[in-house]
């Protein structure tokens, strides 16, 4: 059995987008890309790519890839493996800067919010406990909402990073020369103090950050989980293909296949591309696709699809 790889009326590419932290940053990078006559492009936050259509003639992958570059991003063309290789080590440093935010948080908002807990100069204390959480704990956020600055934007991360710092910076002012100390023993709201500028929020920086952290953390997982499925998919694909090359067969890898090959495919292996049948009959195992197990017959002009197994027709 011949099969024809279906052809593309334009370019497509799938590019890997480096540096969203939210839905907004998807939807700027889409934007940009969209104003470039002949380019028509689709982003993902999910999964961190964009699916991206352009006429080749009037516009090239680099002046793509400029276009997410100028939106204060990076991005490359995706290889076969669609999906980060890095996740996993990502995902590790994700899980110890949660972790290492936790254990001070947890002190700073039990000497902050429970008066049996306070003692005397407590808030420099939590001054000191909150300060390693609201700097490299809050790291990302800060250096997210810095890049989309100076694009003249804001994010999700934005906010976050105005809050913790501006929680973080009036309670030290209220330390350093405020009357937190003698103002107040206790958090403003558990007690009458003098005056505004003896209440403190190291707990309020430390906290949110903790709290986002923990959800960038799970988003990280469940993209984990889901690359673990995508290596399980793509494990069921052919791997090696026949093509017909001036009447010569040619054993070619299955990534490198392209529009117009005429792919030759025996009994007992697996169609490597999606296509239609050019020459000959057989009968196909389309389990894999829509888990039924009785085959399917084809013939010439019928469309297969990539990584159903061909059984007895060649």
């Amino acid at each position: 059995m011949s099969v024809v790889t279906s052809p593309a009326l334009v370019t497509e590419v799938e590019l890997a987008v480096q540096g969203m932290t939210c839905g907004a940053c998807a939807v700027r990078i889409e934007k940009e890309l969209n104003k470039i006559d002949g380019v028509e492009a689709a982003v993902n936050y999910a999964t961190e790519t964009a699916m991206v259509a352009f006429d080749s003639s009037a516009v090239t992958s680099a002046a793509i890839l400029a276009a997410v570059e100028k939106s204060g991003y990076s991005a490359s063309v995706m290889d076969d493996q669609p999906f980060d290789d890095d996740l996993e080590a990502r995902l590790h440093a994700a899980a110890v800067r949660l972790a290492v935010s936790v254990a001070f948080t947890i002190p700073v908002v039990l000497i902050s919010m429970v008066m049996a807990w306070q003692f005397h100069n407590w808030q420099w204390w939590a001054m000191g406990l909150s300060a390693p959480v609201v700097t490299w704990g809050a790291w990302p956020f800060h250096k997210s909402a810095f890049k989309n600055a100076i694009h003249a934007s804001s994010t999700m991360d934005t906010l976050i990073s105005v809050g913790v710092i501006a929680a973080t910076a009036w309670s030290v002012w209220a330390v350093v020369w405020g009357d937190a100390i003698n103002g107040a023993a206790s958090h403003a709201g558990m007690t009458m103090a003098t005056s505004t500028s003896s209440h403190v929020y190291f707990e309020v920086g430390a906290t949110v950050t903790s709290f986002i952290l923990v959800g960038r953390y799970l988003e990280m997982r469940a993209k984990n989980s889901a690359g673990d499925a995508l290596r399980s998919l793509l494990a069921l694909g052919a791997k090696y293909a026949t093509v017909l090359r001036d009447g010569v067969e040619i054993s070619i890898p299955a990534s490198v296949v392209r529009e117009g090959d005429l792919v030759v495919v025996r009994p007992g292996e697996k169609i490597a591309a999606d296509g239609v049948v050019e020459e000959g009959s057989s009968s196909i195992d389309m389990s894999m696709v829509t888990g039924e197990s009785v085959p399917v017959d084809v013939v010439a002009g019928d469309a297969v699809t990539s990584a159903t197994v061909n059984i007895n027709g060649r």
